[in-house]
């Protein structure tokens, strides 16, 4: 039997992490930056500009949209992209400023500021044929779906090769059909 846990978890780390962000936060946003206080994570990015960490936590979650799921998985998710590596840091800041442009060119704001996703997914649309959009979408599928409290919230219950397969852990327990 699935047992399915909705509810998001946030750890006393968790908020204590995002707790000490307020402060530079709002220093930043004193200062005129336009990072939003939802993104205020964002300014412990090492390599990347704030502004790049909450484009690609936002293009994230229009690229694979759970309701269900917190933005802290997105965040992790995309914490990848915070490396040393210059290639990719320049490839991660060169596709957020293609977001950026294709964003105002068809609606006269940043890619972060547009509200209505439907809007967000035209303009992921527009470049999806970028190497930029190409390696967010394939990285994705692993650092988004590969983190064990997302398991939870989808109701997998992980690999069972070590506990004799599925066969006699529920296999067989449909709870959402009807019996026929």
């Amino acid at each position: 039997m699935r047992d399915v846990d909705r509810r998001t978890r946030v750890s006393r780390r968790i908020f204590l992490r995002g707790s000490a962000t307020a402060v530079p936060a709002a220093a930043a946003a004193a200062a005129g930056m336009t990072v939003t206080a939802e993104s205020a994570w964002a300014q412990a990015a090492k390599n990347l500009k704030p502004q790049t960490m909450a484009t690609l936590v936002k293009a994230a979650r229009d690229t694979y949209p759970h309701d269900r799921l917190a933005d802290s998985y997105y965040i992790t998710a995309v914490a990848v992209y915070d490396s040393a590596d210059p290639t990719l840091r320049a490839l991660m800041e060169s596709g957020v400023a293609m977001l950026d442009a294709e964003a105002k060119k068809r609606f006269g704001t940043p890619y972060l500021d547009v509200l209505s996703e439907t809007d967000r997914v035209s303009v992921l649309r527009a470049v999806e044929g970028s190497p930029f959009f190409k390696k967010l979408r394939g990285d994705l599928v692993v650092t988004l779906y590969n983190q064990k409290p997302v398991w939870v919230k989808f109701g997998y219950e992980g690999a069972s090769a070590d506990k004799g397969g599925y066969i006699n852990r529920g296999f067989n327990d449909l709870d959402w059909l009807p019996e026929v």
